[in-house]
């Protein structure tokens, strides 16, 4: 059954994406709550949409509030053995992907974090997209996965689910497959200590690096979100994200930016 046209990305869909690759339970339920006024905004032509806090049940939650930096207001992520996120709906078809623009700082790495293992599976930041596609490819696992997350929360999970993450040891352009779901994969673009206390800027290629991880055409992006998170490990991580763009085929930016009280 191909996937139905959404014109409001639903934070459950999303994060049942996200806690399967937190090797959470996929069956949990999921809480979302609006951020209050002044809270983080994308700004699209005239509208003005509203970021969501992500909380994930039995986790605590990463604090997130908005610091000055050299780069004007930037979002500092506090994880303190906790794991949530930011996030925010949108939808761009596929024939306009093209540039995304981001930039983050962190402060260390997490010891012992690996990706590529279920029980040691955090990152000090994650910036993380969300496709829309055709659930009729889905594998018979993904798609029961998708089914019984239909269930639960009334949505069904995101086709496809890509992450730009920073990594200890695993090389830059590195693909890492999340060991629950062949639908959530993470491309590593910094990896070691090399990097830490600066701002590090990338431009990336969206529909290039989805192609690279899934090997096939990425469809619509519906949602975006970042994520600092250090439950697995239970240990201390603090980073800083900066402004986020996205450069549509039309010309337009679409900028993500705002305030935290």
């Amino acid at each position: 059954m191909p996937w139905p046209k959404i014109e409001r990305w639903t934070c459950a869909a999303f994060l049942v994406a996200v806690v399967l690759n937190l090797q959470a339970c996929g069956s949990m339920p999921l809480a979302t709550s609006k951020l209050a006024s002044g809270m983080p905004t994308v700004w699209q032509a005239e509208d003005k949409l509203k970021w969501e806090s992500v909380k994930i049940p039995g986790k605590l939650a990463t604090q997130y509030s908005l610091v000055p930096s050299g780069h004007g207001n930037s979002i500092m992520a506090v994880a303190q053995s906790s794991a949530s996120m930011l996030r925010q709906d949108l939808r761009i078809e596929p024939d306009r992907l093209n540039a995304l623009n981001f930039s983050w700082q962190i402060q260390k790495l997490i010891e012992g974090a690996d990706m590529a293992h279920r029980d040691s599976e955090d990152s000090p930041v994650r910036l993380i997209l969300a496709f829309d596609g055709d659930r009729s490819q889905f594998s018979p696992k993904n798609a029961m996965l998708s089914e019984l997350t239909h269930a639960l929360t009334g949505q069904p999970m995101p086709f496809a689910t890509l992450m730009y993450v920073w990594c200890n040891q695993r090389p830059v352009n590195s693909v890492i497959h999340n060991p629950r779901t062949d639908r959530i994969r993470k491309i590593v673009v910094e990896s070691g200590a090399g990097r830490l206390n600066q701002w590090i800027n990338y431009e990336r290629d969206i529909r290039a690096d989805y192609e690279k991880a899934f090997g096939e055409p990425p469809g619509a992006l519906i949602g975006i979100g970042i994520m600092t998170d250090s439950d697995n490990t239970r240990s201390q991580a603090q980073a800083w994200y900066g402004p986020i763009a996205l450069n549509v085929v039309s010309g337009k930016t679409l900028g993500l930016e705002g305030s935290v009280k």
